[in-house]
Parts: C-alpha cells; sequence; structure tokens
C-alpha cells in the first residue's frame, strides 16, 4: 500500500513568480496550471491513500472548484475534504481563507471520517479516517511552540483510543527540529517512517523536517522516499508499507 502526503500550498506553485509583484502576491493569483501539473504527478506516483495539506475547496483561484474533489475524481478516489480553521473563528469567517483546508483522497472506500478541532492555535483541523483495516490521522500543527505541544497532547488522546493500525501525517511545523516530537513518540510508540531525517522544507533546498508520516509499529514499511519536485515550496512524502495479517 503506498501512502503520499504532500501540502501543496492551495497549489499557487513557487519560485519569484510567486512573490510577483509583491511578496506572497501567488496566494491570490489562479492556480489551474500547477493543480494539473500536481495531478500528473500523482498519477505517475499512483497512490493508494493521499494525505493533502493546504488544499482550496473552492475560492475564486480555483474558479469555486475545489481541488481535492478535482484530483479524487481524476485518480478515481474516495475523499473528504474540511477547512482547517474551527468553527465560528475569525478566519473561518474571511473569504479566501474559509476554502483553505486539509483533504484525505484514498483508493479504497473510506468506512467512516471525523473531524476533530483542537483548542489552541489557527490552523485546528484534524481527519480522521477509517480505510481498509487502517486508521489515518492528518494534521496540520501550529507555527507556535506551544501551541503545537498542547495540539499534540490533544492528539495523543485521540490516538490512544483507537483500536488497530494507525498512520498519523501531516505538515508538523516543528521549526525547533524534530525532537519536539519526542515526548509525543514516546507516549504514542509511534514511528517515523523517514528513519534518515531527510528534509522536505524548502523544497528547492531542503533543510528541515517538517513533513511526517508516523506509523504504528506493526505496519511494515518497504519503502520511504521524499521526490525532488518543485511545484509546492514543500516536497511530497511517499511511504510504502504493509498492513498486518488479520488476526485468524
Amino acid at each position: 500500500m503506498r501512502f503520499l502526503l504532500y501540502n501543496i500550498r492551495y497549489c499557487t506553485g513557487i519560485g519569484p513568480r510567486f512573490h510577483l509583484p509583491v511578496p506572497y502576491a501567488g496566494y491570490l493569483k489562479r492556480s489551474t496550471g500547477i493543480l494539473d501539473e500536481i495531478i500528473g504527478f500523482f498519477e505517475q506516483v499512483k497512490p493508494d491513500i493521499v494525505g493533502l495539506v493546504e488544499v482550496d475547496s473552492g475560492s475564486f483561484r480555483t474558479r469555486r472548484l475545489c481541488q481535492a474533489e478535482q484530483i479524487a475524481h481524476r485518480l478515481g478516489h474516495y475523499h473528504v475534504v474540511q477547512s482547517k480553521y474551527g468553527v465560528g473563528s475569525v478566519a473561518g469567517r474571511v473569504p479566501l481563507l474559509n476554502r483553505q483546508g486539509n483533504a484525505v483522497l484514498s483508493r479504497f472506500p473510506i468506512v467512516e471520517h471525523r473531524f476533530h478541532y483542537f483548542e489552541q492555535g489557527v490552523k485546528r483541523l484534524v481527519i480522521e479516517v477509517r480505510i481498509a483495516g487502517l486508521t489515518v490521522f492528518l494534521v496540520h500543527l501550529s507555527l507556535t511552540y506551544r501551541n503545537r505541544q498542547y495540539q499534540l497532547e490533544r492528539l495523543y488522546r485521540l490516538i490512544r483510543g483507537v483500536a488497530g493500525p494507525v498512520i498519523v501525517a501531516g505538515d508538523f511545523n516543528v521549526l525547533w527540529g524534530e525532537k519536539e516530537l519526542d515526548l509525543f513518540l514516546g507516549a504514542t510508540g509511534l514511528v517515523n517512517a523517514n528513519q534518515e531525517g531527510e528534509p522536505s522544507h524548502p523544497s528547492r533546498f531542503p533543510k528541515r523536517q517538517l513533513d511526517f508520516i508516523l506509523h504504528s509499529p506493526q505496519l511494515k514499511v518497504t519503502d520511504f522516499q521524499i521526490p525532488r519536485v518543485l511545484y509546492s515550496d514543500h516536497a511530497p512524502l511517499i511511504c510504502d508499507f504493509e498492513l498486518p495479517a488479520p488476526a485468524l
């Protein structure tokens, strides 16, 4: 089974054009061209499950079309998508921002899904989906260290109530380094699929490990790679793994 994690930056691209005519102007530009390139990349990779961080669910950038839905349609996947801001939050009431979210896509039917929200931070969404004997949590953690620690504690409480193998993936924004996750990994027993600590950000010259695929020990990872593609400021993570055999 192949899991792909990608912070796609709303398909707004990178490079000098992103910052013209003013810094970060790319966030206000149409994103359809980059979306087509990312979909082409996904079609080559052939993932079974996709975790998408920073996806546009239908703003003026996408001509009111949901990027997650478009990708899922092209791949023949099921999908769930939701705003990453808390219910009733200020950001959730602002045009453009209220269409910014995360999504999970799957070649297999999504048996069940839930949307949880952290109590701290601006980006609060946790997507929980159950797929083919596996539970996946997708997150985009806060840029603030203290809020990230509160969010990780809440995430731990969500995970410990789940029976069976788990994958926790997303942009963790561990700006102080991956050691921020030591207590979380120790408490949950999860394993980092990126055993070599390869960086994924920024995609042109990766220096930091911000994106993570964490998994239960009973999942056997057979391959892990970070392709050097330049569709976003983050590089994608690809993890091939085997589910444990069902108990007789």
